[in-house]
């Protein structure tokens, strides 16, 4: 994995089960590391049959959601933690990519 600059910013991505969902908006809401997120259902498409229902096997997909937001890499490693903390054993997937720009259109 490639190391990144602490102040870079990234893009945030956290897929988790509906089960979850509620959880998981009402601690991002109030840990005060993220101003604001966006949340998406998505079907989770794979080969880990394991992790699967017979009915998600049989359907090929899952139901989960999608969170993301951007902050600092530090910040972002840091809120990492917590929710490993937190959430450990959730079956929760992440990944963290730099985030070239973003902003808004007044």
């Amino acid at each position: 994995m490639q190391s990144t600059d602490m102040n870079q910013d990234c893009l945030f991505n956290l897929v988790v089960t509906p089960q979850v969902e509620a959880a998981v908006t009402d601690w991002l809401l109030a840990c005060g590391q993220v101003s604001g997120f966006s949340s998406s259902p998505i079907s989770g498409h794979g080969s880990s049959s394991h992790s699967m229902s017979l009915a998600e096997q049989v359907a090929g997909k899952r139901k989960q959601v999608l969170f993301q937001f951007h902050l600092p890499s530090g910040e972002a490693r840091q809120l990492l933690e917590r929710i490993k903390h937190e959430f450990g054993g959730s079956g929760m997937h992440y990944w963290l990519v730099p985030l070239i720009e973003a902003g808004h259109v007044d």
